[in-house]
């Protein structure tokens, strides 16, 4: 068996768990590949006297990974999906921090959950993306022009609103007088989308969330369609620029620049144990009334 490993930070009280997992997979007589700058951090916290292979870039992945860790919170899985991008590897997201919607495996449950995996005894739970695409070409969007969370238009160096014309499939929609516009796969419908106001989405849904960020127009309320729609944005306002955010990834666009979204022509998976589910995940989160960002 071959895995990845990716992590964002190296915090003190994640230190054992990473280690946890190394010592883990090695007793296994797993091969690993960790991600090379996270090599480092471990490197520098921790006393390892095995030698780990690396790699840096997507162009060094290919399909001969079984599955590919990720340690640390759900920003890390989003950064993960950087990585892994089409290549179909399933993803186990490791949570060493807050409860998540994405990283599920309980870092105090790491040894044994990890042995349930590596024994094949999880499902896999695949997330649609959306992706962008501009009338013209922007060098952010070359080989990453995909979300899994949402992407996101909204005023940059400016208090003063902006106008999002939106239309569905070419028939116009509505102009949002906002801050800004979410457009949200299910995935993203617990993350910035329903710190917004926007609906809670089962991942399974078809489904994107055009979600108004603080609207001038109160009636201008969150719209569920179908993801074979085309969405097409134009950004207007005071500004010559504004922002445009792949999940944690953040770009410029001129206004009046023509944006195109749709469902990215590949799904991401995740690894999922028995009790991993979204309804239980979901139940946790509101009873505990933790923050609503994934």
């Amino acid at each position: 068996m071959k895995v990845g490993i990716y992590g964002q930070f190296y915090h003190e009280n994640s230190g054992k768990y990473v280690q946890q997992l190394l010592d883990l997979l090695h007793q296994k007589g797993v091969e690993v590949i960790i991600e090379e700058n996270f090599l480092k951090l471990i490197h520098e916290n921790e006393d390892i006297s095995k030698t780990y292979s690396h790699f840096s870039t997507f162009e060094e992945l290919d399909k001969s990974y079984d599955l590919f860790f990720s340690i640390g919170g759900d920003g890390t899985i989003l950064q993960t999906v950087t990585y892994v991008r089409d290549l179909d590897i399933p993803i186990v997201g490791i949570n060493t921090g807050r409860l998540g919607f994405l990283a599920t495996v309980n870092k105090e449950k790491l040894v044994s959950s990890v042995e349930e995996i590596l024994k094949n005894n999880y499902s896999i739970t695949e997330r649609s993306l959306i992706s962008i695409k501009t009338s013209a070409p922007n060098e952010n969007f070359d080989d990453l022009n995909f979300a899994l969370n949402e992407i996101t238009v909204s005023r940059k160096n400016s208090t003063s609103m902006i106008s999002v014309e939106t239309s569905l499939n070419g028939e116009r929609l509505t102009n949002y007088w906002a801050d800004g516009l979410i457009i949200s796969t299910p995935t993203g419908s617990t993350g910035y989308s329903l710190s917004c106001g926007g609906p809670v989405i089962m991942p399974k849904t078809s489904s994107f969330i055009l979600t108004p960020i603080a609207p001038h127009n109160l009636n201008a309320r969150p719209i569920v369609v179908p993801d074979s729609t085309e969405i097409k944005l134009k950004v207007s306002g005071r500004e010559e620029d504004h922002l445009v955010s792949l999940d944690s990834r953040i770009a410029t666009l001129p206004v009046e620049t023509e944006i195109t979204l749709t469902k990215a022509p590949f799904n991401i998976k995740l690894v999922l144990l028995e009790e991993d589910t979204f309804l239980t995940t979901l139940r946790k989160k509101l009873l505990w009334g933790e923050d609503k960002r994934n």
